[in-house]
């Protein structure tokens, strides 16, 4: 591995991810750039007592996975940016969360009182400690114990989030300013709310209060001009990290990218497709563009305010 791609370790605790840590930063060897990119939810390191008390099998626990996102924007790292990366699978513990959105009827014994249990995303089972996967698919033999979901929370998704606050804050005391770029997958099935097509892309702002706009317009000409569809904020605007950590009054800027897996895997074997190398070529130039944007599609606003 060369010292571009070394990884640096974060979890101060033991978690059995098959030998790996819950999650790791792919440094580049110097910052070079005031970009950050997250890939929430492409781990895919699943515990034996995380499968024994599933009642799905492999396969189908595997559903609401963003399979080898992480992969794909590997070129981040050598451009100068880091990369973090979770280890540990979205159906075990969903940081893209608030980090208590918890169903009570999950689990034996008595949630904290601030735990938020009647968010919509709750509602839908798929909370901090998601009930299901996928298209309704329940994901747990019988209740768990409540201490065990609290555990999750404290020894994975506040590490992570922490780790995610400090290279967003070291980055914008570099530069000034921080972007980050949050990366996601999505069915191919997901069709945009207007026009009933199947974007390649989705590109989420919230609506334009988490990142400057003029950002997010030169992000989808790029992958237009590469002759993907690209839909912005429908039907998905951005999540929890997107929505938390965007504050461009504040020189913040966060923006979510979800890619249609139907251009680079098989959705039943869980296995890259003949697309895979074209699309993680294009993702390349797409990352190389970004970070070079011109000054007009620079959070001009957000420097001054520095």
């Amino acid at each position: 591995m060369t010292e571009e791609t070394q990884p640096t370790f974060n979890s101060p605790f033991e978690v059995d991810f098959n030998g790996l840590p819950a999650f790791e930063v792919l440094c580049p060897a110097d910052q070079r750039v005031p970009f950050v990119f997250n890939s929430p939810h492409s781990g895919r390191q699943y515990s034996q007592h995380f499968l024994a008390s599933s009642r799905l099998n492999e396969s189908s626990i595997r559903r609401s996975e963003d399979a080898f996102v992480d992969d794909l924007f590997a070129h981040v790292v050598p451009l100068g940016a880091p990369l973090l990366r979770a280890h540990f699978p979205r159906a075990y513990l969903d940081v893209n969360r608030e980090p208590y959105e918890l169903d009570p009827k999950m689990f034996d014994g008595r949630l904290p009182t601030y735990a938020n249990v009647r968010s919509i995303r709750v509602a839908g089972g798929l909370g901090t400690v998601a009930r299901i996967v996928s298209e309704n698919h329940e994901i747990y033999r019988h209740r768990l114990p409540v201490e065990e979901a609290l555990g999750r929370i404290e020894e994975i998704y506040k590490p992570y989030h922490s780790t995610l606050r400090r290279l967003l804050a070291q980055t914008h005391v570099t530069f000034g300013y921080a972007v980050l770029i949050d990366c996601h997958s999505m069915p191919s099935s997901v069709k945009c709310q207007t026009t009933d097509s199947r974007p390649d892309f989705i590109l989420g702002d919230r609506y334009g209060t988490s990142c400057n706009g003029e950002l997010t317009e030169y992000a989808c000409t790029i992958l237009r001009n590469m002759g993907y569809s690209v839909s912005r904020n429908k039907p998905y605007a951005g999540g929890f990290i997107t929505e938390h950590y965007g504050r461009p009054a504040s020189g913040l800027h966060a923006l979510q990218i979800e890619i249609n897996r139907g251009l680079y895997m098989d959705e039943g074997s869980h296995e890259p497709s003949a697309g895979f190398e074209d699309l993680f070529r294009n993702l390349g130039e797409f990352a190389k563009e970004l970070i070079a944007m011109p000054d007009a599609a620079l959070p001009a606003d957000s420097i001054a305010a520095e």
